[in-house]
């Protein structure tokens, strides 16, 4: 390069392969240096030369040095132009570094050509290992696999010059995990090794990879990271009950709706895959049990649908089949999709209260029984096996008067009292029934006795009448009409006569026509559930009556 006064300004160096750089009659790349990083040398590092054409060794020429680094990390021999590195530098840090140089004149400071630009190129060495991405990886894989199912990709970086040799080259490797997985070297995709894995037999793996730079060669830098791979399940188990028999036992108590067994059938799958469904699929006790599946434990949990009797049958026996509630279809040909179990239900007996052969009695008897007479039974009998005598007693809460009572042995009813239709046309009372040989079980029956009506009431006058006769009043008119009632209640209604008392009918001044033709229909009709009825009849006047009348007397009939 030739300045103004006709000089030249060559810069001596080395390439990126160490051959020393000369200047030719066509010109070189003389602006681009190499230096070698990480230099661990004593002497500062030599990086080129700079000289003039014009420079003839007699001290006359000083080399200047300017641009990145210039005075502190390259320094510069004003003298001969010798170009060295002070501090050991790093590619990773920074690749390159932009410098000017020119010569002057040590007297004048004068430029003896045009400045010129190079630079200094940071040549890598493999100084920096391969790194990956994360450490730890984790992953899931699902068992069964196929033989090269993709698992995940690893990925490592080396921050040396990918341009450059190998330094930067990674390949992969497995150090641990074989025989189950391995790994693509150029990739790092991890693929199964091995098909059908049974996450059953093993569920998780520790992979260790490596990434090595310099193509894998002997002398690269390496770097490993863990992958934690699980096998993920699906439903490749059926359930499976653990005994062939279960048996269990209920009182014979239990009320419908109770539980009464719980058995549980196992599958080696998990979550999803291990819910099952339960189903009773013969049973020598038809409708008498159902069966469901607890969601939370998957237990087959069986419960009552009809009371259990220990006298009229002691045992039950269910055959239960259990199957995956969601069945892989994959899998399905592998083994049995359904198991099944006996179950054998045993009825404890027991002491149950006595039990009367009715759920009520109804009674009837004359109102004019005679006290002690017998009106009636009841019966109880104990249901157990043992069939304990009963004694029979009368809830005094519910026959507060005392009117009945029952025999304690054979359950006859009997009066203690007499009985008055018309005051209590019901009693209604509740009978006990005692287990003599357990008193404290007891049954109660209600019983409603109905009280019959016999003729016991005379008949009475519906009021107590008083009657005015006019003075002008005429033979045979009518003066009052009067009634009568009678507190019995025969079937056909009842017919009464009337007549004038004995101490009236002497001289009587008044006759009593019984009201026949005249009465309608209804005056002889029941008209409430006492069916009393009621028969009009007319009083009229003679002719002897003026007298009285005239002297307005009151008529008391």
């Amino acid at each position: 390069m030739r300045g103004g006064a006709g000089v030249g300004l060559t810069l001596m160096g080395q390439d990126a392969n160490g051959v020393p750089l000369r200047r030719s009659k066509r010109g070189w790349m003389w602006n681009q240096f190499f230096l070698l990083e990480e230099y661990t040398g004593m002497d500062h590092q030599y990086v080129g030369k700079l000289h003039s054409d014009g420079d003839r060794g007699d001290g006359s020429i000083r080399y200047v040095l300017t641009g990145d680094g210039a005075g502190s990390l390259f320094i510069i021999d004003e003298n001969s132009g010798d170009i060295h590195a002070t501090k050991r530098l790093d590619r990773e840090e920074k690749a390159y570094y932009t410098l000017r140089a020119k010569a002057v004149n040590r007297i004048t400071n004068t430029s003896l050509e045009g400045e010129s630009e190079f630079i200094i190129k940071i040549h890598d060495i493999n100084d920096n290992e391969p790194k990956f991405t994360k450490d730890p990886y984790f992953t899931e894989v699902p068992e069964m696999s196929p033989l090269g199912t993709v698992v995940m990709q690893v990925t490592a970086t080396d921050a040396d010059d990918p341009t450059y040799g190998n330094s930067a080259r990674v390949v992969y490797s497995i150090l641990q995990g074989q025989p189950y997985f391995s790994v693509e070297p150029n990739t790092g995709v991890i693929k199964t090794a091995l098909p059908n894995m049974d996450r059953e037999t093993k569920e998780n793996y520790v992979v260790v990879i490596q990434a090595k730079d310099m193509a894998g060669q002997m002398g690269g830098l390496s770097g490993t990271t863990t992958v934690s791979i699980t096998l993920s399940d699906v439903n490749d188990n059926p359930p499976r009950f653990p005994k062939s028999l279960y048996e269990f036992k209920a009182p014979e108590s239990t009320e419908p709706g109770s539980t009464v067994a719980v058995l549980r059938a196992m599958d080696a799958d998990i979550g999803r895959n291990a819910e099952m469904n339960y189903r009773i699929t013969s049973s020598d006790g038809p409708s008498m049990f159902d069966i469901s599946t607890n969601r939370s434990t998957q237990d087959g949990v069986i419960t009552l649908r009809k009371s259990l009797d220990f006298e009229r049958k002691r045992s039950y026996t269910l055959r239960i089949q259990v199957e995956n509630s969601n069945p892989d279809p994959r899998f399905l040909r592998y083994a049995a999709t359904t198991d099944g179990a006996t179950v054998k239900l045993i009825v404890e007996d027991v002491d149950e209260p006595p039990v009367f052969d009715r759920v009520g009695y109804v009674m009837e008897v004359k109102e004019d029984v005679a006290v002690g007479t017998i009106i009636g039974s009841v019966s109880a009998t104990d249901p157990d096996s043992s069939r304990s005598p009963v004694r029979y007693s009368i809830d005094r809460r519910t026959d507060m008067d005392r009117v009945l009572n029952v025999h304690p042995g054979n359950g006859s009813v009997f009066m203690l009292r007499t009985l008055d239709r018309e005051d209590i046309a019901w009693h209604n009372v509740s009978v006990i029934a005692t287990e003599f040989n357990n008193p404290r079980l007891m049954s109660r029956v209600p019983v409603y006795v109905r009280v019959l009506d016999v003729n016991d009431n005379a008949p009475t006058f519906a009021t107590y009448y008083e009657t005015f006769v006019c003075e002008n009043a005429k033979a045979n008119q009518r003066i009052q009409t009067v009634s009568a009632a009678d507190a019995d209640e025969p079937i056909g209604g009842h017919r009464f006569f009337f007549s004038l008392a004995h101490e009236a009918s002497v001289k009587a001044n008044f006759t009593v026509r019984d009201n026949k033709g005249m009465c309608p229909s209804s005056c002889r009709t029941a008209v409430d559930t006492h069916l009393i009825v009621r028969v009009f009849y007319l009083v009229y006047c003679t002719a002897a009556m003026i007298t009285i009348c005239k002297s307005h007397r009151v008529i008391y009939i």
